[in-house]
């Protein structure tokens, strides 16, 4: 039997949303408020990605940060804690009624996704442009070293886009807020990923972030500084969010968890699952 694109569930949501946007209903201030919400959204969205893969391929040696040492340590230190900080707290009931109370209006619920990721994405810019280097180099790839690690970095965020794409596409960006609004319709959050990546560990979005901290041609003590903050935070953090995969889909997760690995592949276990029935509600992080 051939199957097409939009037998896939992943690219099925998002080929739903756009259709349904492109024949939103009558609505201007509506309509407005999520191109805006969604513009700003995918805008910054680009720039924090941006910002991470060319400050993170320079070793944090090439920034904005002009702070005198030693108070960069602290203005450092506060760069790195403040994106796991409040990117755990919104996922939190109160930060989700926090998150809503910040778009004026009866939309803030629907947006909710949207406002989310401008903050997250805010949050990952003003750290990796705004970081003050130390101005200490330790190691550079030179020559086919450098081709070989260049190549491992651009592997590293190719497995970031396909988790987070495996995750929910519509949801890591930030469109499910907007294009939902401007459809008037309910958001409709992705089911439990089981699929792609989350087919070989439960947290590859978290796995594949910890690998771009590590394959980069520059090591600097910034980097090494990001790179075991980050690697520590992609490996505790999600314990927490498998306690709400736990509380949210109670036997399917814990099954799910029993069968397929937490961080390290165990390609010989890996085999075909099938999707267990759709569950609305609040959204993940994945």
């Amino acid at each position: 039997m051939r199957l097409s694109l939009t037998d896939d569930p992943r690219l099925n949501r998002l080929v739903t949303l756009a259709r349904a946007v492109l024949r939103s209903p009558p609505g201007t201030a509506r309509i407005a408020l999520a191109i805006t919400m969604g513009a700003f959204c995918h805008v910054v969205f680009a720039l924090a990605v941006l910002s991470m893969i060319g400050a993170m391929f320079f070793g944090m040696s090439q920034s904005l940060g002009s702070v005198p040492w030693p108070w960069a340590l602290v203005a450092n230190a506060a760069l790195i804690v403040q994106f796991p900080l409040a990117h755990s707290l919104l996922l939190t009931g109160p930060g989700g009624r926090f998150l809503t109370s910040l778009v004026p209006g009866p939309h803030g619920q629907t947006l909710a996704t949207t406002t989310y990721a401008v903050i997250a994405s805010l949050q990952l810019l003003a750290l990796f442009t705004l970081w003050t280097p130390s101005g200490v180099i330790w190691w550079q790839a030179e020559g086919s070293v450098f081709w070989l690690v260049c190549a491992a970095y651009a592997v590293a965020w190719m497995l970031l886009g396909k988790a987070s794409f495996d995750a929910g596409a519509e949801v890591q960006s930030g469109a499910l807020g907007w294009m939902s609004l401007a459809a008037r319709v309910r958001p409709v959050f992705p089911d439990m990923p089981t699929e792609g990546l989350f087919r070989i560990v439960r947290q590859p979005i978290y796995i594949a972030f910890a690998l771009t901290l590590w394959t980069v041609p520059v090591w600097t003590p910034d980097q090494l500084a990001i790179a075991i903050s980050y690697t520590a935070y992609c490996l505790l953090a999600p314990r927490l969010k498998e306690r709400r995969f736990a509380a949210r889909y109670g036997d399917r997760f814990h099954r799910y968890r029993a069968d397929v690995p937490y961080v390290i592949p165990q390609m010989w276990k890996i085999g075909t699952r099938r999707s267990g029935p759709r569950v609305t509600g609040k959204p993940e992080d994945s």
